[in-house]
């Protein structure tokens, strides 16, 4: 059986893309650097991280964007013996304009080192690449309108006004006319575009519904591909609006015929929990699949209804590969599990040697610019995270530690940093949700610290946490236990806020610009189960 989530944690936006008998999905990494995460599988059961192919400032640099900016909605295809990935830098999330340009690389292998890109246009986001038989390219992407309620074409929202269609090439770019090609359905936000042709028809694959739990995979069809499309006779493929099943926000994904001669579809997802405030999705949008047959020419799940199951038939007898511990000795290469944020300088945050991770304290948490912070994904709604740093401030403006990380508003950290009068200890600094402020809070006070290494870790358990710290005997509790909901999409803003995951990592700042440096040699995950 297929497990959903196939990619758990924050692995948004699947795009779906079949290679002979390898089969590989891309999805968003927004402000995470590197840019776009691509998996392989061979047997749609097991997934491995491949590529993060937006490695270098040619194809990527964030600084300066905003949370949950960056790389939305990436378009992985294939075609002329090369592989083709789409994708929107956005530079702007909050006001009337959201300044979005889209780039396509291209490169040989799916490891390799892709091609500096080609920009092509800023109308808005989610581009797309479609391959038709006759070796002509198409380049699509939503239309983004400024001008308010309205003005679009679509009068359930006005912003997300239709998919425009292009001609391109590598030579030319876009030439030919652009269209306005689909206004989308009375759901609204629609996004998210994929071209796919099957039997004389090009069928357009949209998401709609916003990122919430009113997500839908819609469907629709022409003879022709520059339109008019009907629309699926149940509008949508997969929804789980109204439905109370554990996997919730469904939509955005991608059609695929496999080898075997069956049909699947990807999807986002959420597993919401129950927080203070109501359910909350710790582990952001996952990807998940679902196996669909095709009736009257037109797609369905093959389980029937629109929302898609836990446990799915997999068209091999690949085994599952169950959670494991995950113990890093830190030092030589970054383990392929971390990622930063925004900038392509790595040499300026961290320095990778022999025996540990150096972080260069540069500034704030709370930076849009330049960060030293390390982390990984939250993958499971139980977890223990273990590291071991070493750093000696001068002042309380630099600081060291362990973070559980979701944007600049919400986040928990427990830091070595320094107290006049008393020297070195440990400090417990939040921000719980708090938006647009950012407003800092210290639920604990200060302890005070031997001089040495200092291990740090944090339990996470459902919609709780907490942080413990030894130097030697038992591990010690540090400060009350927090409200980890708040690491979450629904966190502050809510839902349609911010569309990330909870991370969990090593941070140093040092806001005096001096660079103060930060040891860690080790990081440890530890999968665990909600009680």
């Amino acid at each position: 059986m297929i497990q959903n989530p196939i990619l758990p944690g924050f692995n948004a936006d699947p795009s779906f893309c079949r290679v002979g008998e390898d089969y590989y999905i891309a999805v968003s990494t927004f402000e995470w650097y590197p840019g776009v995460q691509i998996y392989h599988s061979r047997d749609l059961v097991n997934w491995e991280l491949v590529a993060r192919p937006l490695n270098r400032a040619a194809l990527l640099d964030m600084r300066g964007n905003g949370d949950s900016c960056g790389i939305w909605a990436p378009c992985l295809s294939y075609a002329d013996g090369k592989f083709w990935l789409v994708y929107t830098d956005v530079k702007r999330l909050d006001g009337a304009f959201k300044d979005a340009p889209n780039y396509i690389t291209t490169c040989e292998t799916i490891d390799g080192e892709w091609s500096d890109p080609w920009y092509v246009n800023s109308s808005g986001f989610d581009p797309s690449l479609f391959h038709d038989d006759d070796g002509r390219k198409y380049f699509m992407n939503m239309q983004w309108n400024h001008r308010g309620p309205g003005t679009g074409g679509n009068p359930a929202h006005a912003s997300f006004d239709g998919i425009l269609l292009q001609e391109w090439s590598p030579d030319k770019g876009l030439f030919g006319p652009v269209r306005n090609i689909y206004a989308g359905t009375e759901r609204g936000l629609t996004e998210a575009p994929h071209i796919f042709k099957r039997n004389g028809y090009y069928y357009l694959t949209t998401a709609e519904g916003g990122t919430g739990y009113n997500h839908a995979v819609s469907l629709a069809r022409s003879k022709d591909i520059w339109g008019p499309y009907e629309n699926h006779p149940e509008m949508h493929v997969i929804c789980a609006e109204g439905s109370d099943g554990p996997i919730q926000r469904t939509g955005h994904g991608q059609y695929v015929e496999t080898h075997w001669g069956g049909h699947y579809h990807t999807f986002l997802m959420g597993r919401p929990l129950q927080g203070p405030d109501g359910p909350f999705c710790a582990l952001g949008r996952e990807t998940g699949i679902e196996e669909v047959v095709w009736r009257d020419d037109w797609l369905y799940l093959k389980s029937g209804g629109m929302v898609p199951r836990e446990m799915v038939p997999a068209p091999t007898d690949a085994t599952p590969r169950l959670p494991t511990p995950v113990l890093r000795k830190l030092g030589g290469a970054l383990p392929p599990e971390f990622q930063w944020l925004r900038t392509p300088e790595t040499a300026r945050i961290f320095r990778e040697e022999e025996n540990a991770l150096v972080l260069i304290g540069r500034e704030s948490i709370g930076s849009w610019f330049e960060q030293s912070l390390v982390a990984r994904r939250q993958e499971h709604h139980a977890y223990i995270a273990e590291t071991t740093v070493e750093f000696s401030p001068d002042t309380y403006q630099q600081a060291a530690g362990l973070t559980t990380y979701y944007n600049r508003h919400k986040f928990h950290a427990a830091l070595v940093t320094h107290k006049s009068g008393v020297g070195r200890v440990l400090s417990l600094m939040s921000c719980p949700g708090d938006w647009p402020d950012a407003a800092l809070t210290y639920p604990a006070e200060d302890v005070a610290l031997q001089d040495g290494p200092i291990e740090l870790r944090v339990d996470v358990n459902g919609a709780t946490q907490q942080f413990y710290f030894k130097q030697a005997g038992d591990w010690v509790a540090f400060g009350p236990g927090l409200d980890a909901s708040v690491i979450s999409d629904e966190g502050g803003r809510g839902e349609h806020g911010s569309f990330t995951g909870a991370f969990v990592g090593m941070v140093a700042f040092d806001i005096t610009g001096q660079g103060k440096e930060a040891r860690f040699d080790r990081f440890d995950y530890l999968p665990g189960e909600v009680g």
